[in-house]
């Protein structure tokens, strides 16, 4: 490096602003930045290039190296987490994530990062270490217990260090107390360790099955058989050590005996970068779909199947498995549910909840199957088990077919977003059926002729003349009086009066002249249209008590024309129902009626304005609904 001449005498203390520049280019760090947000372009260093004089200066590199941009995964999606560089310390030392050489700070500002990524540090705390191994390289996770892993476990661990997956490995805790505990054996329970390698070994004549585990504390060992100082390693040659890179240092990296890591060991973490099956050896190319969706409280958190009630009304993904893997009959596949943010939300008291998935036979009907399809149907494959984990994964095979996914909670009215990730070995075709608007009302009856009325027509009449006058027509207050003097008459229905709102949204549907004001024969087409709304309503009313549960909702509209997404159904509940989940008949009514408004002027402006296609019906009725 050229001398830098400095002036003679004491220096002022370096602060970093009058950090000096260091590129090739005289620019500062902002200078570069600004130069590549107005270009568009990523930075690449010509100071120090992407090959290999910057990796060797003495030789050759020996394999082919390939430069990649590093990033950070969540909820299967890149994200560009932006830092700067302050780190919290306490008396001149990290007090987070360090390294063992103090002046080196990679680890620290990558765990910064993550740490804005899910909002604090504290929300880094506990959990399990595959969530970090996950959002670090967007890989697919499994999970194995030692107690109950399969037979080839070994050849498992082993096919995927070679395939450059993580391991991650745990002791379990019975309660609090036990938390980082120390076994005897040197272990620490409720502690994350990495596994490094596996390996066999010559030992007095017989292959003893080895595995390198390291502690990230960077001390604190297994002190059993096969630990840095035990007296196995002396019966084993120098060249053999030197292959297993053996060293007894307390450095937290240790070896030990397949069989003790079994029996010490409660379970193993991995994170496969691709989904391939470790129990084979053909490596395939997988497709995957992802599908992010929510369950809110009142219309699409209903449960697990034990609630059959609102266990229907969960999101509902349709799954097409198009043939089978090459040369077998049945497709394999995996799915992969996880609940977002949860980290995040800690702060507001939110715990990661108990989720999980089924898998049942597509009857062949596209639309939301209701719950008397699930009284009768038993899935076809579900999640090993309903768990209070971040994601839930499991590998399937099943005949090509079409099939519906229902991701849930455990418990109904429990509320989170989700990400679902399928991956296929063959291509698989997949639709939210809870994603699409479709609105089939029928057309309006004809005006019966005053000589042709029924006995009730003929007492609206009456009743109709002496309220609104000699012109004919009620305003919204008139109609509020009509309509509550006639339904309080009915005796199989209970509710609380009509509001004025709802009347005058009812002027807003029927009012054909635009004068603000409903005439008799409007109002006759309405009292048609709302005699189907009560028995509607009084279908779901089961107790007569006058409200409706908001779960039920989503099959009331679909019987009244409306089949709404998800996310409208979300928006009417939350705008409709009580905080029991419930809807009274004037709730409901207004809803219907917003419903039908919103529709019927969607398809006038769209008939008559080609440049309105653009803003499709869901995004219309989402629109008005808000207003």
């Amino acid at each position: 490096m050229p001398y830098l001449h400095r002036a003679p005498g004491p220096q002022a203390h370096p602060v970093p602003k009058d950090a000096r520049t260091t590129h090739s280019s005289g620019q500062s760090f902002e200078q570069l930045r600004q130069e590549c947000l107005q270009k568009g372009t990523l930075f690449e260093d010509a100071d120090f290039p992407a090959n290999n004089s910057s990796l060797f200066y003495s030789e050759r590199p020996q394999v082919p190296f390939v430069w990649k941009r590093p990033g950070f995964w969540q909820h299967s999606e890149w994200l560009d987490v932006v830092i700067d560089d302050r780190l919290p310390t306490f008396r001149d030392r990290l007090v987070f994530l360090h390294s063992a050489d103090h002046n080196e700070f990679w680890s620290a500002l990558l765990e910064k990062a993550y740490a804005k990524l899910n909002g604090s540090y504290e929300a880094l705390k506990g959990g399990s270490a595959i969530e970090a191994m996950e959002d670090f390289t967007g890989g697919v996770a499994e999970t194995f217990l030692t107690k109950e892993a399969p037979e080839n476990f070994y050849e498992i661990l082993e096919k995927a260090l070679s395939r450059g997956s993580l391991l991650g490995c745990s002791i379990d805790t019975r309660n609090a107390a036990e938390s980082e505990a120390r076994t005897p054996f040197g272990l620490i329970k409720g502690h994350a360790y990495t596994v490094t390698g596996i390996d066999q070994v010559n030992f007095r004549g017989q292959k003893i099955e080895l595995i390198r585990v390291r502690n990230p504390w960077g001390q604190v060992e297994w002190n059993g058989s096969w630990s840095d100082s035990s007296p196995e390693w002396p019966s084993v040659g120098p060249a053999e050590q030197k292959r297993l890179c053996h060293a007894a240092l307390d450095d937290g990296e240790f070896w030990m005996a397949f069989k003790d890591f079994k029996a010490h060991f409660d379970k193993v973490e991995i994170c496969n970068l691709t989904p391939d099956a470790l129990e084979e050896d053909a490596v395939h190319k997988w497709e995957v779909t992802v599908h992010q969706g929510s369950w809110v409280r009142g219309s699409t958190a209903g449960g697990c199947r034990n609630f059959l009630d609102t266990f229907w009304t969960n999101p509902q993904i349709k799954l097409s498995l198009t043939e089978g893997d090459e040369g077998q009959e049945e497709c394999t596949f995996l799915v992969a549910l996880m609940q977002k943010d949860r980290r995040k939300l800690k702060r507001f008291g939110a715990d990661v909840l108990t989720i999980g998935y089924a898998i049942y036979q597509c009857p062949g009907k596209d639309q939301h199957l209701d719950k008397d399809f699930f009284r009768y149907h038993a899935s076809q494959a579900r999640s090993k088990t309903f768990i209070n984990l971040r994601e839930v994964s499991d590998r399937f095979k099943l005949p090509p077919g079409e099939y519906i996914v229902i991701p849930s909670t455990f418990e109904p009215h429990q509320e989170a977003d989700f990400c679902l990730r399928i991956f296929s070995e063959k291509k698989a075709i997949t639709r939210d059926l809870d994603g699409h608007v479709d609105i089939d009302l029928p057309e309006p009856p004809k005006p019966t002729p005053p000589g042709q009325e029924t006995e009730e027509e003929q007492q609206f009449r009456a009743l109709f003349e002496r309220v609104a006058g000699e012109d004919m027509e009620v305003t919204a207050e008139e109609l509020e009086y009509i309509l509550n003097a006639v339904l309080q008459k009915k005796k199989n229905i209970k509710f609380k009066k009509l509001s004025l709102i709802s009347c005058k949204n009812i002027i807003s549907l029927m009012d054909t002249s635009c004068n603000g004001k409903l005439e008799f024969e409007e109002f006759k087409v309405f009292w048609d249209r709302l005699k189907q709304w009560i028995n509607l309503f009084l279908q779901f009313d089961a107790d007569r008590s006058g409200t409706m549960s908001s779960y039920e909702l989503r099959t009331a509209l679909r019987a009244a024309g409306f089949q709404l997404s998800s996310r409208l159904l979300q928006l009417v509940v939350l705008r409709y129902a009580d905080e029991e989940l419930q809807l009274g008949f004037d709730d409901f009514l207004n809803c219907l009626v917003r419903l039908e408004n919103a529709s019927r002027v969607f398809q006038a402006i769209s008939a008559g304005n080609k440049e309105f296609i653009h803003l499709n019906i869901n995004e219309f009725i989402n629109l008005t609904m808000n207003i």
